[in-house]
């Protein structure tokens, strides 16, 4: 009980200790203005701004002293920040009492240097545990690119030859979880850029189970609600994509290791394009995913409770929205219940992904009447041109994945009436070489992917050439 006591003073550190930063600067303004003589009454507002300055400069150390016993900053830049905020606290009473009864042998401009320059330190400080000891010089540094709390996964120019661990899952880790357990904050004493530090885990445990991913708690937090208070990243952080969690679970169930290539670990089918597409850059696109601007009632709990239940992840496209996303990720078997329940969201349902799944013709006329889709992924599924024909009707479809399914240039020409498709993804399709252009030309305004790249050699790169076998 007194640990939760001390524990809720503490977090209110964050709303004092920008009050005492105010009171004193301006108190140290009306100081030196009331140095004029025509300002001289204002040397009594100053004593009382100062007075508020110094009594949050001391609930501000207090409660900043009870938040740094969580152990969840790095203990030499919280020690620093401690002292310096002491400081602050001491010098301000010094300068309040002076201001009350002024001594000759003090020097009353000297202590409003020292109080101003220990204002400045302590903040700097205070920013480096909350953003990072680069955030001040950061936008600086990557002016023009991505910063580390947005930036996508860099290009791996020969994705079997690189080191799964270090190319691939630490970029991620870097951008998504850094910012609260890195170097300089281990909330819930999580450390994640320190292998052993990872694999030790927080207060709570270990967080990855090496070779079980579903049993691992970061695979468990990441699969959350947003809204859920356990989910991580917390909502208001930048989350991870699909690809990125599916990496991450692969990479666990291979055992979690930090030295071997991605050659050297099983890559299952649905891995596979996920690897395959770190090797292209990162285009920039329209933003396909935007949520609709007209509101739309909350749908049915019930209904979505059904579906979970059945392994479909349901989830909000975007805080404060009822629109939602259906996933058919750890459920592949479509039965005759998935789609009516499906059905009865088709005003609140806007992106759905029935990858890998036993998804057929049969099941494509009740997409059809999804009718507010407009992301829709059926790739790796037995989906034909006879299906095809039913998704016309999705006049919202923004965004369509049909990779590795049998549908033809003549399929997907039936879909020429939808207006708003601007990414469509057809790599290993029956679409042979000599009809992409008749796609383009029929649909100018939609992005056609047709897969299948092939990474340039540079002249840098080490070439094995072997004696042919006869």
């Amino acid at each position: 009980m007194l640990a939760s006591i001390t524990e809720f003073v503490a977090h209110f550190h964050p709303s004092l200790v920008h009050l005492p930063i105010g009171f004193l600067l301006a108190g140290l303004l009306l100081q030196w203005l009331s140095r004029k003589e025509k300002y001289k009454s204002l040397q009594q507002a100053a004593t009382i701004v100062l007075l508020g300055g110094a009594i949050t400069a001391t609930l501000s150390a207090i409660t900043g002293y009870l938040l740094s016993i969580s152990d969840d900053y790095d203990k030499k830049l919280v020690g620093w920040h401690q002292w310096m905020g002491i400081s602050t606290t001491v010098v301000a009473w010094m300068l309040y009492a002076w201001q009350k009864k002024p001594r000759r042998y003090i020097n009353k401009n000297v202590i409003a240097v020292i109080l101003l320059a220990l204002i400045i330190i302590t903040g700097h400080l205070g920013g480096s545990l909350t953003h990072g000891s680069d955030y001040l010089t950061r936008p600086l540094r990557s002016s023009g690119s991505d910063s580390s709390s947005n930036a996508g996964i860099k290009p791996v120019p020969d994705v079997q030859e690189a080191v799964a661990y270090n190319d691939i899952v630490k970029p991620i880790f870097e951008t998504r979880c850094y910012s609260c357990h890195g170097p300089n904050k281990q909330k819930g004493r999580l450390r994640m850029d320190d292998e052993q530090a990872l694999m030790k885990g927080g207060k709570d445990g270990k967080v990855i189970e090496p070779g079980n991913a579903d049993k691992s708690e970061m695979i468990r937090r990441l699969m959350l609600p947003v809204d859920n208070e356990d989910h991580m990243p917390p909502r208001e952080k930048p989350q991870p994509t699909e690809g990125q969690i599916a990496l991450l679970h692969w990479w666990i169930n291979n055992g979690a290791d930090f030295s071997k290539k991605v050659k050297e670990l099983q890559q299952p089918a649905q891995i596979k394009p996920v690897l395959l597409a770190l090797q292209q850059a990162p285009e920039t696109k329209k933003d396909f995913t935007a949520v609709p601007a007209t509101p739309v009632e909350k749908a049915d709990t019930a209904i979505i409770e059904k579906l979970k239940a059945k392994g479909i992840v349901v989830l909000p496209v975007a805080q404060n929205s009822n629109y939602l996303s259906a996933n058919f990720v750890t459920h592949t078997s479509i039965g005759n219940e998935e789609l009516p329940l499906l059905l009865s969201l088709k005003k609140q349902l806007i992106w759905l992904k029935m990858s890998y799944t036993n998804l057929d013709d049969s099941h494509a006329t009740a997409i059809g009447e999804l009718k507010n889709l407009t992301r829709l992924s059926l790739d790796h599924t037995n989906i034909t041109d006879a299906g095809i024909n039913s998704l016309k009707t999705l006049s919202n479809l923004q965004y369509l994945n049909l990779v590795a399914t049998k549908i033809t240039a003549q399929g997907i020409l039936q879909l020429k009436g939808l207006e708003k498709l601007q990414s469509m993804f057809l790599y290993q399709t029956p679409v042979k070489k000599e009809e992409w252009a008749a796609l383009k030309a029929a649909f100018p305004k939609t992005q056609i992917d047709s897969g299948g790249y092939l990474v340039e050699t540079l002249p840098t790169d080490t070439v094995q050439v072997k004696a042919k076998k006869y």
